[in-house]
């Protein structure tokens, strides 16, 4: 197959879909890659080292997208971008289900067979294809840096001649992959660490971590679904988070917080009177800025401060660190486009669990349920397969 790496329009995104150390995997299945020039650059990528690898490096337009089989993406493609793409032709990319359908009533009418790779089911075949848990690690380290370098204080406990310095003390609201490595990166740079999470099973990933597990007594099946992704709670559960929340939250100097429900609106849990009660100078990272965010005071992309408390809802956030952050996602794809097309030739076979999952449009249809359900409720004429 033909597949093609275009550079990536999204304001303020730097990674790139495929990197050079992965092109030979994909060359082996009997592929050839053609790499927009620039398109790796923004990520430590040249354009050199896409050739060395046996890329074919193409101006961005009809070159690029000419007799493409394959489109590979970081973000979601633009108007402009979704015009090039051909009939038959595989888009793969974090495609925002959750977000504006009218993308894919678009793809499905012009014949794309698109992949999202936020759904990739969370099984262990597909831990390769896991997008969403390697760039929630880049996410997890990086808030902590935020926070770090926001906070008026040191993370570490200090012996100094002038006296003890305490360490800061951090509250973890989410303990899934990026809740996790904040609490990893957290105690590595000396905080004292607590975590609450509505799922008592990450109790003990939580406590080999070295932080304390803040609990609330919920059922474990009703906290969780099959796929171990955290699910929307009753209002009575939320409220009871919130309460615990705000007590734990008074002596934090930095909350970061992760919670997000797939498909939904993240669950606001840090309420603006919670923010009124924290102590001056604190800081609130919101990693679930991108769904709404966790704080009621959130303003996604931006930093607010409300009470002297410094609220930051970065987006894109692991294109921060698009190096790592692009090797690891280019990681990911790479087995999916191999699952795809184990020999080189594109093998659509939707009785594989992870290929139903991820496929969103194909053969002119949208077939992912929650993405055709929304379509049919915001246009009913859009006369797409039922």
């Amino acid at each position: 197959m033909q597949i093609a790496v275009p550079r990536e329009s999204a304001a303020g995104e730097r990674r790139v879909a495929i990197v050079p150390e992965v092109v030979a995997q994909l060359t082996r299945a009997g592929h050839r890659v053609r790499v927009e020039k620039g398109a790796g650059i923004r990520a430590g990528f040249t354009d050199k080292a896409y050739e060395d690898a046996g890329c074919e490096t193409s101006g961005a337009g009809a070159d690029l997208y000419s007799g493409a089989d394959m489109v590979l993406r970081v973000q979601r493609p633009d108007n402009g971008e979704v015009a090039k793409i051909g009939s038959g032709t595989v888009l793969v990319g974090l495609l925002q289900p959750g977000a504006d359908v009218s993308l894919f009533a678009r793809l499905a009418a012009q014949g794309v067979i698109s992949c999202s790779m936020e759904l990739v089911p969370r099984t262990t075949r597909a831990q390769m294809m896991d997008a969403l848990s390697s760039q929630s690690t880049v996410a997890g380290y990086k808030a902590v840096l935020i926070a770090a370098n926001a906070l008026q204080k040191f993370f570490p406990m200090l012996m100094t001649a002038a006296g003890t310095v305490r360490p800061a003390k951090v509250l973890v609201i989410g303990a899934g992959v990026a809740g996790l490595q904040a609490i990893a990166t957290a105690r590595r740079i000396g905080a004292v660490v607590e975590a609450f999470d509505t799922r008592p099973v990450v109790k003990e990933q939580v406590k080999s971590l070295g932080a304390t597990f803040v609990e609330l007594d919920v059922v474990a099946e009703d906290a969780q679904d099959a796929g171990g992704y955290a699910r929307e709670l009753s209002e009575d559960h939320i409220r009871r988070e919130k309460d615990l929340i705000h007590q734990r939250a008074i002596g934090a100097d930095v909350i970061i917080t992760t919670a997000l429900v797939p498909g939904r609106r993240a669950p606001m849990l840090v309420s603006a009177e919670t923010v009124k009660a924290m102590k001056p100078g604190s800081v609130i990272v919101d990693l679930a800025g991108e769904q709404g965010g966790n704080c009621e005071l959130t303003k996604p992309g931006e930093t607010v401060v409300h009470n002297d408390v410094t609220i930051i809802a970065p987006l894109h956030i692991s294109s921060d660190l698009a190096f790592h952050a692009s090797q690891m996602y280019a990681k990911n794809v790479a087995a999916l486009v191999t699952l795809l097309a184990p020999k080189g030739s594109l093998e659509l076979n939707f009785s594989d669990d992870i290929i139903a999952a991820v496929c969103v449009t194909a053969n002119g249809e949208v077939r992912h349920a929650p993405t055709r359900e929304r379509l049919a409720s915001a246009s009913p004429m859009a006369g797409l397969s039922r």
